[in-house]
């Protein structure tokens, strides 16, 4: 027997799993991703504020992007980084795959002024190098919610190809806008949500990278006209989280729960009528608890 019971090999699994091929299967268990068609018919209820949210002033805080140094904003929608970086003198180049959120992006660049910010129409699986974005092109390379690509390993490799000096990303712990844990639980169904950042932080530490990781708390406050649109929206919620993860029944079952949960949970909203930075007027109805989501800020120096 071996000395002291030990067995005689030990593999170390969390430095030998192969952490990008579980996220290419996550993926695939989960709901298709957006097209652009899908992001370019958003665009036409999106609105920018003129001063940034508390989510994005805390994430350019720990960015900790210097005076004078350039940016590379992916996904960058309707520029909610771009904008305040470009106002700030920066010069970004702000790349997304929907024409729409670029556009709404385009009005805001002229309407405040700023000439430093340059959109790109450039999905992430796009030949990045054809539409001029080259390794060590930028200081920073930034993506803001927005990897949810097939391939988590090339999506972070690329962004630290084309950078000189950091790389920030923000990624799901568990809800996201889309999704609310605490919602799910309630009706019976286990989280069945990825820790999306885990799979960053573990691949980019198997790529010899040193990634630190942040938080971010932001809440989202949902009003709806009707229980019937309250009902069909987080049913769509339901739908989108559990995938391939539940099987039919279950969740049928899980659905017939909601209602009552929403029974329960729904009160009459006193800021009705009220407009949001986004120029989007409150509903009548919110949910009793506003909805909590936890970003994970994933960051690393090259």
């Amino acid at each position: 027997m071996p000395e002291n019971n030990m067995p005689e090999s030990f593999v170390p699994l969390l430095s030998t799993h192969d952490w990008n091929e579980e996220w290419k299967q996550l993926q695939k268990a989960r709901r298709q991703a957006d097209d652009a068609a899908h992001w370019d018919e958003r665009s036409k209820t999106f609105g920018i504020s003129d001063a940034p949210n508390a989510y994005v002033r805390k994430f350019l805080e720990l960015a900790r992007i210097e005076p004078g140094e350039t940016v590379f904003d992916m996904g960058c929608g309707t520029g909610a980084l771009s904008l305040p970086l470009g106002q700030a003198g920066h010069k970004v180049v702000a790349a997304d795959f929907s024409a729409g959120m670029l556009g709404v992006m385009e009005e805001q660049l002229k309407h405040r002024s700023i000439t430093t910010v340059f959109p790109k129409q450039m999905s992430w699986e796009d030949d990045w190098a054809s539409h001029g974005v080259r390794p060590g092109m930028v200081d920073v390379c930034v993506a803001s919610r927005s990897i949810a690509t097939a391939d988590m390993k090339d999506s972070l490799l690329r962004l630290t190809d084309v950078a000189r000096r950091r790389v920030c990303v923000t990624l799901a712990t568990g809800s996201s806008p889309r999704t609310d844990e605490r919602v799910l639980a309630a009706i019976g169904l286990q989280s069945v949500l990825g820790r999306d950042y885990l799979y960053a932080f573990n691949i980019l530490a198997n790529e010899g990278l040193m990634p630190e990781v942040s938080y971010i708390e932001s809440t989202r406050s949902d009003s709806f006209d009707t229980a019937d649109e309250a009902y069909q929206e987080l049913a769509r919620m339901v739908q989108d989280a559990t995938g391939a993860f539940v099987a039919e029944s279950l969740r049928r079952a899980a659905l017939e729960r909601l209602r009552d949960w929403l029974g329960e949970n729904l009160v009459q909203n006193e800021r009705a009528g009220e407009v949001d930075a986004k120029g989007r007027a409150a509903k009548r109805l919110r949910l009793r608890v506003p909805r909590s989501v936890t970003w994970a800020f994933v960051s690393w120096d090259k």
